[in-house]
């Protein structure tokens, strides 16, 4: 054997295992819950904080800033947080002083903690892509804890720019500000994930059970993104159509039982259709008596869900002939939301552990 042979075969047979110094690492491992956002108040300035920090977002709001500010800054943020603020003191934790999103996801991040609690190499945290805890700051103390490795968790079931995307931009950047950064991986989306249908089949079931009606029309409602933007190739309609199908199929419903539909547009520009609200005043308008909403695209119930749909979709309803309404908690916490978020982590976590 030549001897540039004998040392190539001579490395090959040293080098370690593919994988083998991972799992042999001392490093923690840090695993992060993201979810949209919240103010940390209704009053008008937290409001405005908040909705400035969101309505900034390039991935949010795609028109040309030199455009854009001007409307921002002299109309939007000088009239909408104190109608923002006043809806979010229809739905306000008080007991905690936050908002039901804050609260759900701080129980969806302690209830995941003490599923790994016999390793003691994981760290579970959660953090808001706009407001607080911010995700610079949670990863800061996850890095600080000695975790070398953080496993991001968008909790978006279906992919948007406008969400999963930004949650991932911010992420980024706050490891650019770090010498030694951790590496990263981010779960993707889950809207097709048979635990996620299973999920979401058996909160409807429950919840249909638990009523003394049997809703005629059931609405799988998404929050909505410009049309515009899915035009340019954002997935998300397609990934809420293929939800509400597979969700359908496991359900065993009849072809016009479950409809989707997107809400809380804003702005002039057209969204995606068909609207939530205009759907549902057209089914009372028709003479349909009995109807529920589920919120798919939501793994927490917040401002959109609690005030949008379980309060002002149920008064336009019942105020256009409707007799019977009902709102579908999300997963938030319960078991079956658990069991979508140990399933997905666990699987993202191959190779680390």
């Amino acid at each position: 054997m030549k001897a540039a042979d004998a040392h190539v075969a001579e490395a090959k047979v040293d080098r370690p295992f593919p994988g083998g110094p991972a799992a042999t690492r001392d490093g923690k491992i840090g695993v992060l819950l993201v979810n949209l956002g919240t103010p940390d108040g209704t009053d008008y300035w937290s409001m405005w904080r908040y909705l400035r920090e969101f309505l900034s977002d390039p991935r949010v709001i795609e028109l040309n800033k030199a455009i854009w500010y001007p409307i921002l800054y002299g109309l939007v943020l000088t009239t909408r947080p104190q109608k923002a603020g006043a809806n979010y003191a229809k739905i306000w934790n008080r007991e905690r002083d936050e908002s039901p999103l804050r609260t759900y996801t701080r129980a969806q991040s302690e209830k995941l903690a003490a599923i790994f609690s016999d390793e003691p190499r994981i760290l579970v945290d959660y953090a808001m892509r706009y407001g607080n805890p911010s995700i610079a700051s949670v990863v800061k103390k996850m890095k600080e804890a000695g975790c070398d490795r953080i496993l991001t968790f968008p909790l978006y079931p279906q992919y948007s720019a406008t969400t999963t995307a930004t949650a991932n931009d911010k992420l980024f950047r706050a490891l650019a500000t770090m010498r030694d950064a951790p590496a990263v991986r981010s779960i993707p989306p889950y809207y097709n994930e048979p635990v996620y249908i299973e999920a979401l089949a058996r909160s409807v079931e429950n919840h249909l059970a638990s009523l003394d009606f049997d809703p005629e029309v059931v609405i799988a409602s998404y929050h909505g993104i410009p049309k515009a933007y899915s035009d340019k190739g954002d997935p998300y309609r397609q990934h809420c159509l293929e939800t509400t199908q597979m969700l359908n199929e496991r359900l065993g419903w009849k072809e016009g039982r479950l409809i989707t539909c997107f809400q809380s547009r804003f702005g002039a520009q057209e969204w995606l259709q068909p609207y939530t609200d205009k759907t549902v005043e057209r089914l009372a308008a028709e003479g349909v008596k009995s109807i529920a909403i589920l919120n798919p695209g939501f793994s927490a119930d917040c401002i959109e869900t609690l005030e949008e749909i379980a309060q002002e979709a149920r008064e336009i309803f019942l105020h256009g002939g409707g007799k019977h309404f009902s709102h579908i908690p999300c997963l938030n916490d319960s078991p079956e939301g658990m069991a979508v978020i140990e399933a997905m982590v666990r699987r993202e976590l191959l190779g680390w552990l």
